[in-house]
């Protein structure tokens, strides 16, 4: 697959945990700090992420998801608005569907990314936006990441460039 072109939307990180660890409990309020660029760290996460403070080489650096799908959902459900952090993703892309980068290593704006699984959407999402929010989302929640090689992602226009793609006509 040749460089594509595509728009990273938003990109987010959040120091602490509102969801994980709380079923039977009320969600936190550590809230999302949006950013127009951001230090990648290979092995880690983003800087000042939650999950940059796991242990090195875990599968969910970083989570992206489709800026398409937000508005989807918001239509869906009757929304005039989705805030993009609603789902406490980390980087919003419009122009690919984030599913093709489910077991593939790509780049994004020259920082290397290995997709390694889908972020599966919990019953929480019905608390972070409306009840039914989560049934939408599924096979749609978005797709977790490792950071292979360190760099800096920027929100705008960036090149999508995925790795050993085999020919076809």
């Amino acid at each position: 697959m040749p460089a594509v072109q595509v728009r990273i939307t938003h990109i987010f990180t959040s120091s602490g945990h509102d969801f994980k660890g709380r079923h039977g409990q009320e969600r936190l309020s550590n809230g999302s700090e949006a950013h127009e660029c951001v230090v990648c760290e290979a092995g880690r996460g983003l800087q000042g992420d939650r999950y940059a403070e796991k242990e090195k080489g875990h599968k969910g650096q970083v989570t992206f998801f489709n800026g398409e799908v937000l508005r989807e959902v918001g239509a869906a459900l009757g929304l005039q608005h989705v805030p993009p952090d609603a789902f406490r993703r980390n980087v919003i892309l419009e122009g690919v569907d984030v599913n093709d980068l489910l077991g593939r290593t790509f780049s994004l704006g020259g920082v290397r990314f290995e997709g390694t699984e889908p972020s599966h959407p919990c019953h929480w999402m019905d608390v972070a936006l409306v009840p039914g929010t989560q049934d939408l989302l599924k096979g749609k929640g978005g797709v977790r990441a490792k950071i292979l090689e360190s760099g800096i992602l920027r929100t705008g226009e960036a090149e999508l460039v995925l790795e050993n793609v085999e020919a076809t006509c």
